[in-house]
């Protein structure tokens, strides 16, 4: 415990005014990470706590799944801004023979319609009127769908994996700077009374680094959890005490409502894997956008030498950042088009096989020249009939991600979420509620035909989460876990990685710490500070429209080395990684 408080001492902070048009979290500083070895089993997440929680069922004889379980319920306490059991998530799982995909995304209430998030002109509303107050909240899935996986690959017992949260609750935890930033750059949470009371002194000032913050009720709510499972949390008191929450919003009531909590059931899909060079990369099916954009930009990178234009010294070329900013308008393109719960859209033609055909992304490829394209359009891979309209979501999640691997031969990436950084800014039994229903395209329709991700009853969302395993296809070992949080620029940040490790040969590390940059097909963006004037200048004269940003990552990795495992966690971040 010792060397997680040093860990998070040392971790800087800079308190950066807010912007609507930055990250959905603002950067608190960076503390450069040396990667960290292992030999039998590792876990990494954004919260020196949460690692530990995690490494300790690990150490106890525990699965990826248990570090999984334990992980996510400490960042529930320490990270409320990001994730927590009030949300959702994605996962994916390697068994050692099979991946398999579980989906814990939030669904809308059976109340919502196409017109959700527009006024009575059919205008989209303020940003913070959608955002903040019940309207937003989905119905959370991330314990049912924790619960679905433990249940098949799980090895402790389901309320062993709740008492490093419930000893944190009930005892404290010391507020880390990047807790203590995001709490002083924040303006709604402080309307919600239960939050305010919790998150601020008397005098309405964020608790300062430092101070010991204990949650009763989330201890209280944890303990039902724990002996209950998570019909607990979905059938009983608490499910009511968050439908009356969400209903009794002073000003921006939602229709969330105690049976769409108890009707929410968490799903197992086919994981989306493609071929990449000598690898085999799997990620997240839809809801998720992110396993399908991954892929297409990798896909499309298979047609470049992108390899040759390996950093220098972390040093980014204007040449990479070129071909990879193209590959991803063209991917983003199709995204924003076609990708959203295909329980109720399908994709398009032959679906995923179609959008990930190697000589429909040979076309796609083709586009790229010297010269940027600013704005690509959506491809129309083979036997699509059917048009849609552009997608108009904020995907502005605020989000985490770890992963683990055990010492049975089982991996884990899982990319959690609340949406906007604090969710809805709404509090109840010690937890934050999400506001991921704003991930649906606040236009229901536009010139081209109905959008894809429009609000419909018990649908869920469009995601940019990107959880991603990677395997050798040689031997088939799993070489890599990997994933992000950042709104619809997690795909980019994992895009990468996955160059950064496969193509130009890093350490997962070096990898994580390269400068973040990319498009989503607008302007091109480049981390601000960390791509210097030269790049930049060789890039606006190649046609790009150049925006120095923040881009506030938080990727976590694993990666396969000769001895074991090598993890590596974003200096922009608190995470560290722990394994034996």
């Amino acid at each position: 415990m010792k060397a997680i408080a040093l860990a998070l001492a040392a971790l800087c902070c800079t308190n950066l005014h807010a912007q609507d048009n930055r990250a959905p979290e603002i950067a608190t500083g960076w503390q450069d990470k040396p990667g960290w070895s292992a030999q039998k089993y590792m876990v990494a997440a954004a919260n020196p706590l949460a690692t530990e929680a995690g490494y300790q069922m690990l150490k106890q004889g525990g699965s990826a799944i248990d570090a999984a379980i334990a992980t996510q319920l400490v960042l529930t306490l320490v990270e409320p801004q990001s994730s927590g059991i009030g949300g959702g998530a994605f996962l994916l799982h390697w068994d050692g023979k099979k991946v398999r995909a579980f989906d814990g995304r939030e669904t809308a209430p059976a109340s919502a319609t196409e017109t959700l998030f527009q006024d009575a002109n059919g205008k989209p509303l303020p940003r913070a009127e959608g955002v903040v107050g019940g309207r937003s909240v989905g119905a959370p899935g991330v314990l049912r769908m924790l619960e679905l996986a433990h249940k098949q690959y799980g090895k402790l017992a389901w309320p062993k994996l709740f008492a490093p949260a419930i000893k944190l609750a009930e005892e404290g935890f010391a507020v880390s700077p990047r807790l203590n930033a995001l709490l002083s750059n924040e303006r709604h949470l402080q309307r919600d009374p239960v939050a305010a009371a919790y998150f601020f002194n008397q005098d309405k000032q964020a608790w300062p680094v430092g101070h010991i913050l204990k949650n009763p009720e989330l201890a209280k709510t944890l303990r039902e959890i724990a002996a209950g499972g998570a019909d607990a949390f979905y059938k009983g008191r608490i499910a009511r005490d968050i439908a009356a929450k969400v209903q009794g919003h002073p000003t921006n009531p939602g229709g969330l409502s105690a049976a769409d909590i108890a009707g929410y059931q968490a799903k197992e899909r086919a994981a989306l894997c493609a071929d990449y060079r000598a690898y085999s990369v799997c990620g997240m099916p839809p809801p998720s956008s992110g396993g399908v954009a991954i892929a297409q930009i990798l896909g499309i990178l298979e047609n470049s030498r992108i390899g040759d234009y390996a950093p220098v010294n972390g040093v980014v070329g204007a040449d990479a950042i070129h071909l990879m900013s193209e590959a991803e308008r063209l991917a983003y393109a199709d995204r924003n088009r076609y990708v959203a719960d295909t329980d109720f859209v399908p994709l398009p033609g032959r679906g995923a096989s179609g959008l990930l055909d190697k000589s429909y992304l040979r076309q796609r490829a083709a586009l790229i020249g010297e010269k940027s394209m600013g704005r690509a359009r959506a491809g129309v891979p083979a036997e699509v009939k059917v048009a849609w309209g552009d997608d108009t979501a904020l995907d502005k999640p605020s989000t985490s991600h770890l992963v683990a691997v055990d010492g049975f031969g089982n991996g884990i990436s899982m990319t959690t979420s609340v949406e906007d950084a604090f969710g809805s800014r709404q509090m109840v039994g010690g937890f934050l509620l999400n506001n991921q229903l704003t991930d649906f395209s606040w236009d229901s329709s536009d010139e081209n035909g109905p959008v894809a991700n429009r609000v419909q009853p018990g649908k869920r969302p469009r995601s940019s989460m990107a959880p991603t395993l990677v395997f050798d296809k040689q031997s088939g070992k799993l070489v890599l876990a990997a994933g992000s949080p950042g709104g619809s620029t997690i795909i980019n940040y994992v895009a990468k990685v996955l160059v950064g490790t496969l193509d130009w040969k890093l350490n997962v590390q070096q990898a994580i710490s390269l400068p973040n940059f990319g498009s989503r097909n607008g302007p091109t963006e480049v981390e601000a500070g960390k791509v210097g004037a030269e790049v930049v200048g060789q890039l606006r004269a190649r046609g790009h429209e150049v925006r120095q940003v923040e881009m506030n990552s938080g990727l976590q990795g694993l990666q396969r080395t000769r001895d074991g495992w090598f993890g590596g966690a974003d200096p922009r971040r608190e995470g560290i990684v722990r394994g034996e």
